[in-house]
């Protein structure tokens, strides 16, 4: 059985997505990051940096206990444990990577800069930065629109733990911004495809 500590980010659902989707047995310990829930020594302990998510799995490799955070290595991890959604054909492979870490490194910092800005005690002085994370991220966006055209899925014509990355991200701003992803045809068409997922409905249902 895994443990996971996750607050309701996209970082948190990502880890979520990811062991939903793979099938690994869980249980989920809200954090609440407004009660600085990810501050206290006995989360410090877990994970130094005060991020969520945090994995603990009490089965790793060997028998034993692996403690994990990071929500992209998290990924990887269940990815690995499970055997699913990482191409076993080198060539798709390296195209999965590929979109993996721009789904990590772009979508998600992306709508959390934004997020930052907009939820600031003062948000005005942060007004000009939240418009250009903004546009960059609407930006990100347009791209994986023109490659969705050409391709199934974010890295091909299967189901990779890029697109469960990559969705993560959709579905926060989606939800909080969804002037960032309208007009979007084919982004709109695969988003549809992963939310009617069942792993995915139960791990984004909060």
């Amino acid at each position: 059985m895994i443990d996971l500590y996750a607050a309701g980010t996209s970082n948190g659902m990502r880890a979520r997505i990811a062991l939903e989707e793979c099938g690994l047995k869980y249980n989920w310990h809200p954090i609440d990051l407004a009660k600085g829930e990810h501050k206290t020594p006995q989360y410090l302990a877990l994970n130094p940096m005060g991020q969520s998510p945090v994995i603990i799995d009490n089965e790793g490799p060997g028998g034993n206990k692996v403690t994990l955070a990071q929500s992209s290595a998290i990924m990887v991890y269940c990815a690995e444990k499970s055997g699913k959604f990482i191409p076993k054909d080198a060539a798709k492979r390296a195209a999965m990577w590929e979109a993996y870490m721009s789904a990590s490194t772009d979508i998600t910092p992306g709508f959390g800069s934004v997020n930052a800005c907009l939820r600031a005690k003062d948000p005005a002085p942060y007004a000009a930065a939240g418009d250009m994370f903004k546009q960059r991220l609407k930006s990100y966006f347009k791209v994986w629109d023109d490659f969705l055209a050409k391709r199934k899925y974010a890295a091909g014509e299967e189901v990779t733990i890029a697109d469960l990355s990559l969705y993560a991200g959709y579905w926060r701003t989606k939800g909080a911004l969804p002037e960032l992803v309208e007009g979007m045809p084919n982004l709109a068409r695969w988003g549809n495809e992963l939310a009617a997922r069942p792993g995915i409905q139960r791990a984004t249902k909060l």
